[in-house]
């Protein structure tokens, strides 16, 4: 885990999915969930790189830092934070329905950290279950699988308080 600057502001990066937004559905729910505890919150538009692998490296060469660094992400999103945690080191990691272990996302992230919690709707069509189930067995990490689809749009209220649980134990 990177030792970061005490002065530092806490910091959220949301990364958002293939066909979504930088300020969608899920990212205003969490960003209204960091906020009050003086998050500095991102979310910045990689809607124009296509592939995966060049999001990763958009991300890390960007470079976020912050006392705690918050790395968020959903499908497409959870795929490149995750895969960015070596060199970023975030101090925690949301992922939602994130993209591992399919065609077009190679590789296996390398390490996250420990505070890493994985929510998947059950229902998923566009990315398996099962992915998040190997992801979060190999790495230990808490598991939240959800009667919902891909978008876990109907999961909402599940996610903030998934989130803030996160938090919390990453601010402690």
């Amino acid at each position: 885990m990177a030792t970061f600057d005490s002065e530092m502001a806490p910091h959220c990066v949301f990364a958002h999915g293939s066909e979504s937004a930088p300020w969608g559905t899920k990212i205003q729910r969490l960003a209204e969930v960091a906020a009050p505890y003086d998050f500095e919150i991102a979310s910045p538009d990689q809607q124009h790189l296509r592939e995966a692998t060049d999001r990763v490296a958009d991300l890390k060469q960007n470079a976020p830092t912050g006392s705690p660094l918050v790395l968020v992400g959903s499908s497409m999103g959870g795929y490149v934070t995750a895969m960015a945690c070596e060199t970023l080191q975030p101090d925690a990691l949301f992922l939602m329905a994130p993209a591992f272990y399919i065609d077009g996302f190679p590789g296996d992230p390398a390490s996250c950290p420990e505070q890493t919690v994985v929510v998947h709707g059950w229902r998923d069509d566009v990315v398996p279950v099962a992915s998040s189930i190997e992801f979060a067995r190999a790495r230990n990490a808490r598991l939240h699988v959800l009667d919902d689809d891909h978008r876990l749009s109907e999961s909402l209220d599940f996610l903030a308080q998934a989130f803030d649980a996160m938090l919390q134990r990453c601010l402690d």
